[in-house]
């Protein structure tokens, strides 16, 4: 429809996939870590240059420039309005991709084996900080792109209710904007000139605490895209609908609202942060809980709905009439499965006193594997599998191999992160060479299986899906262009006993000035 604008699409989803395949490399290679086998000496690297690689690809630029594709389409889409300054969308990717290359030749060259946390004391080649300084500013400039777009749609459109695909996409932008505010003033007044040498030291405290401020919604703006494919997207690919259109739009309102301030809780064994700040932290971690439930509920009505639809039947037989063998609705249906027990662990995390027993152990990347690992990125596999054909006019190349990179990934999550779960828990610490570590106890052996075998999976999943996406760009046959899976909406007019009660309600639920 755009063409422009598809091509700009199409290039951050080939970014994100580059980054996703090779960072993806550096995940079994942790995972046997934990097994006591260490394959880092073959690649002439060091574990946490490998670590870092791993964590920067994967879960900053892999994310970021998939999110950006995804939510540039939406918008674009759903206002049916090309970019209004296309020519800065581009300079925002070139940019983003700048910024990638200098990070990525600190990180190749060893000099910054950082992890991605950018946590003081640990100290990086300048090229790091601001290669990924450079990322964030081109963000913003494809934010405020987006927003010129939709301020335009607006004048033209005053008296329509915003469409939720572009309600959401602008959520998230405003949500990661305002979370990066943190990075951006820790990059700019400490890490940076101190990597320069421009001054002698620096506040770690501070550092931590302004990373932790953009830290955790970075969660947030991992899973926001997610959640809109959830919402918009799959109801329609179950056959059903959207239980509640207003009830989706205040969950994403209410997780812009509580998702900013808990950082603290990341830091409850800091000691520089007073008690009650990290009590006022804890409960707005659990507010976080209630969209979080909202959504679970609206989500899983919508799949209820398309279930009895296709004639299930009973209490649960509707579950079983879902397309479990369609491997864009698998991938998302199962990775909402995994974010459940995410979700669980999250509690957890949040607790003061149960969180200092699993404060940097091996329970850490178990839990956020559940999250970035599976809630987002087996979405955004899913995603991609009804995305790439419709931007290259491809049919998806081989449906079974999909499926079987869908249920794979499923399966190896799932040993992986109750390897690690569950070690962590025995209390084996995170970011440590396992492999070479000399106080290995033995009752982390089995859970260490776990680990490792889930990992080998995961593995042989995301070369299938790397395949399954370069074969379905570049080499499937051409097909008829599809149409994007919307979801039939549903205004489920919620009574609050007064008519101007309800008015603001839907004004607010449907962002309209």
């Amino acid at each position: 429809m755009f063409a422009g604008d598809d091509r700009l699409v199409r290039w951050h989803l080939f970014i994100a996939f580059v980054a996703l395949a090779i960072g993806g490399l550096f995940g079994p290679l942790q995972a046997l870590n934990r097994m006591g086998i260490s394959l880092y000496p073959v690649l002439g690297i060091t574990y946490y240059q490998g670590l870092t690689l791993h964590g920067v690809l994967v879960a900053l630029v892999w994310t970021t420039f998939f999110i950006c594709g995804f939510l540039v389409f939406v918008t674009v889409r759903s206002l049916d309005q090309p970019l209004t300054q296309r020519a800065a969308a581009w300079i925002a990717f070139w940019l983003m991709l700048v910024g990638v290359g200098a990070a990525g030749y600190a990180i190749l060259t060893n000099q910054a084996t950082v992890l991605y946390t950018f946590y003081p004391p640990l100290r990086a080649h300048p090229a790091f900080y601001i290669g990924l300084t450079l990322v964030v500013v081109g963000t913003w400039i494809l934010s405020a792109v987006l927003f010129m777009t939709y301020r335009r749609w607006r004048g033209q459109n005053p008296a329509k209710a915003t469409p939720f695909m572009a309600f959401a996409a602008l959520v998230t932008f405003i949500l990661w904007d305002i979370a990066t505010i943190g990075v951006a003033a820790e990059m700019l007044f400490q890490l940076i000139p101190w990597s320069l040498g421009w001054i002698g030291g620096i506040d770690a405290l501070l550092a931590r605490t302004l990373f932790w401020y953009f830290g955790h919604p970075l969660v947030y703006f991992w899973l926001l895209p997610a959640y809109l494919s959830w919402y918009a997207m799959l109801p329609k690919q179950a056959g059903g609908r959207l239980f509640s259109d207003p009830m989706a739009r205040l969950a994403f309102l209410l997780l812009l609202v509580f998702s900013v301030p808990v950082g603290f809780h990341h830091q409850f064994a800091d000691p520089g942060i007073g008690h009650g700040w990290k009590g006022l932290h804890t409960i707005l971690t659990f507010s976080v809980a209630f969209p979080s439930l909202l959504t679970a509920f609206n989500v899983i009505a919508s799949l209820e709905i398309g279930g009895r639809a296709r004639g299930g039947t009973g209490l649960f037989g509707w579950i079983l009439r879902l397309p479990w063998g369609e491997p864009s609705f698998a991938a998302q249906a199962l990775a909402i499965l995994l974010f459940a027990f995410g979700g669980v662990g999250g509690f957890i995390n949040a607790s003061y006193n149960l969180n200092l027993i699993v404060h940097n152990t091996a329970w850490v990347p178990g839990h956020l594997h559940l999250t970035v690992g599976s809630a987002v990125t087996l979405t955004f596999a899913g995603i991609a599998y009804w995305l790439i054909p419709l931007l290259t006019g491809r049919q998806l190349w081989h449906r079974g191999l999909a499926l079987a990179q869908v249920y794979l990934w499923f399966f190896g999550m799932a040993l992986f992160s109750f390897g690690m779960h569950w070690a962590g828990v025995l209390g084996q610490p995170r970011r440590t060479d396992m492999a070479t570590a000399v106080y290995r106890l033995a009752e982390w052996e089995v859970p260490d299986i776990f680990t490792g075998v889930g990992g080998v999976i995961l593995f042989l999943s995301l070369i299938l899906l790397i395949v399954e996406v370069a074969l379905t760009a570049f080499f499937a046959r051409r097909a008829p262009v599809a149409e994007m899976p919307l979801a039939r909406r549903c205004l489920a007019r919620l009574r609050f006993g007064s008519g101007s009660w309800e008015r603001l309600f839907l004004s607010v639920s449907y962002f309209q000035e």
